[in-house]
């Protein structure tokens, strides 16, 4: 039997049988396989089964779909490849079938992070993904983006005293008539 499997933490152990001929993959309830993840489009492929291999179609996902680290529109998943959809990875696994022997891997080099502003929130942005430069700005004669005058901040609030002070005197004449 073929299934996908859920590596990712908080997922992982999960699996899911592949046992109809098309499988949606999303985040809503309405998908054959959800998975509530943000990073997750509410319906981001689908997938269908052709003997020991799954062919995968994108459904114009926010985060894109991948095959062992490779963006696909369209793509064929192989027995113990790396299916990732937004930040979730699942391998596909069957019964009987080996998996394809991996390429030989490329020493790792650290990819420089972007921020990705579909992922989860609590996340949050670590400390060694900060710039550590040290750098100061300081703003050049000219520059756009001048300091602004807090003098007119000051005249909003004088303005706003009076004018409260004005209405708690006309409440307060009003009080006093009532009780004439």
């Amino acid at each position: 039997m073929a299934k996908l499997v859920v590596l990712s933490e908080g997922f992982s152990g999960r699996t899911y049988d592949l046992t109809a001929e098309k499988t949606t993959i999303g985040r809503v309830e309405d998908n054959a396989f959800p998975l509530t993840e943000a990073s997750v489009s509410s319906h981001h492929c689908e997938v269908v089964l052709r003997g020991s291999e799954l062919h995968v179609h994108d459904l114009d996902s926010t985060n894109g779909t991948f095959i062992n680290g490779e963006q696909v529109k369209d793509g064929v998943l192989k027995v113990g490849q790396i299916l990732r959809l937004g930040q979730v990875e699942l391998r596909l696994d069957i019964e009987g079938v080996a998996p394809v022997p991996a390429a030989p891997a490329a020493p790792a080099v650290p990819a420089k992070k972007t921020l990705d502003p579909h992922a989860s929130p609590s996340q949050g942005v670590k400390l060694n993904e900060l710039d550590k430069t040290g750098r100061t700005v300081t703003l050049q004669p000219g520059s756009p983006f001048k300091k602004q005058s807090n003098s007119i901040n000051k005249v909003f609030v004088a303005i706003g005293i009076v004018l409260g002070l004005v209405i708690v005197f006309f409440i307060f004449m009003a009080f006093q008539k009532m009780k004439e």
